[in-house]
């Protein structure tokens, strides 16, 4: 992507940028200055940052940020301190700007990871060779368990994050959570909505069947494999967790049922795994890492429906909004239809789930 230095100045002035470097995180060095746009987004902008030594990463808002943007950048620069000391794959956080006076925007700057991460491009995410095949591809989700099974054994208290989130009745809020965050879109961007097939089934499951919340820890929120890097060569491992917007305090078991979602069910063979990016036919079931992870985590498997149902509730009510978006114009026309397919599978989904498991 090229970007002019006169972009670039209006996300990262150089004059302002570098004071605020020189009295927060002297060890980037005191040569010029050089900045690059790695990732322009709707949500966020990531730039890399040089003085002449290592590398660093600035994330912050775009110029017009979304509701919420500011706030979800300082809540991953906190989440990102407090992971520090912990095995948890994790870029370290350098530093954290609160004004958003210095560059037009709060930021945070972060170590750059040395690996690789899956891109979608169309409607299916890509891997780096040889994670672009067999059997080398089977190796990832095991990865990426592997650093949920250690964010979720981590004292969420014991690092600081106490008041992060609201841990009471976790579970038994999350309908009503995302229902509202569904239901805003109307004021959001003047959205009218739409028949969601399978929506009203879904909500008066989850109502009939809420759990008690048992399990408390931090939550990434969005884990998926391009929210994921990766070491390079195999086996897979994983380098680091990134992407951490949608972080709280609640119970971590729901991450495992987002991740898992769109994987095949062995009880189910005749069930398509539809809706995920990746080919499920090269990933595990849904059942073998929820095995792995229990196993880690000491959770039970017999779980893993009620977080899976829950997850694409909330993914669906969630991603609603990029379909709202291109109805207000703001998003292209095409990446509306490619979050319709989106929602209506997840919502689709879970609710023929519900009818073979009922």
């Amino acid at each position: 992507m090229t970007t002019s230095t006169q972009d670039l100045d209006v996300l990262a002035n150089i004059s302002r940028l570098t004071d605020w470097l020189d009295s927060n995180i002297p060890e980037l060095g005191k040569q010029p200055l050089k900045r690059e746009l790695l990732h322009g987004g709707t949500s966020n902008v990531v730039l890399t940052i040089n003085r002449g030594g290592k590398t660093m990463v600035l994330r912050r808002p775009p110029v017009v940020p979304p509701p919420g943007a500011e706030r979800g950048v300082l809540r991953e620069a906190r989440v990102l301190s407090a992971l520090s000391g912990t095995d948890v794959p994790h870029p370290a956080c350098y530093g954290v700007c609160d004004d958003p006076d210095i560059i037009g925007g709060r930021f945070y700057v972060m170590e750059m990871i040395d690996g690789w991460a899956p891109n979608l491009r169309g409607d299916k995410i890509h891997n780096e060779a040889p994670f672009d095949q067999m059997p080398y591809e089977y190796g990832i989700p095991f990865a990426i368990v592997d650093g949920l099974t250690r964010l979720a054994n981590v004292d969420y208290k014991a690092v600081g994050l106490a008041d992060f989130g609201k841990a009471t009745d976790f579970l038994g809020r999350q309908v009503d959570r995302w229902a509202g965050q569904l239901a805003s879109y109307k004021e959001r961007y003047g959205y009218q909505g739409r028949h969601l097939e399978g929506y009203d089934e879904v909500e008066a499951w989850l109502r009939k069947n809420v759990r008690k919340t048992e399990h408390v820890g931090i939550i990434h929120g969005d884990v998926g494999t391009p929210n994921m890097m990766f070491r390079h060569g195999p086996p897979a491992r994983l380098a680091a967790m990134i992407d951490w917007e949608l972080s709280t305090i609640g119970d971590p078991m729901l991450d495992l049922g987002w991740f898992t979602g769109a994987m095949h069910d062995e009880r189910f063979p005749d069930l398509p795994a539809s809706g995920g990016l990746n080919d499920p036919d090269h990933f595990p079931t849904k059942q073998e890492l929820a095995r792995y992870y229990c196993a880690g985590t000491g959770r039970s498997v017999d779980e893993l429906d009620f977080y899976s149902i829950l997850a694409g509730f909330k993914s669906g009510c969630l991603l609603e909004y990029k379909v709202a978006q291109a109805a207000a114009g703001i998003l292209p026309k095409a990446v509306g239809e490619f979050f319709t397919r989106m929602v209506d599978i997840c919502f689709r989904r879970n609710a023929e789930m519900i009818r073979r498991i009922s």
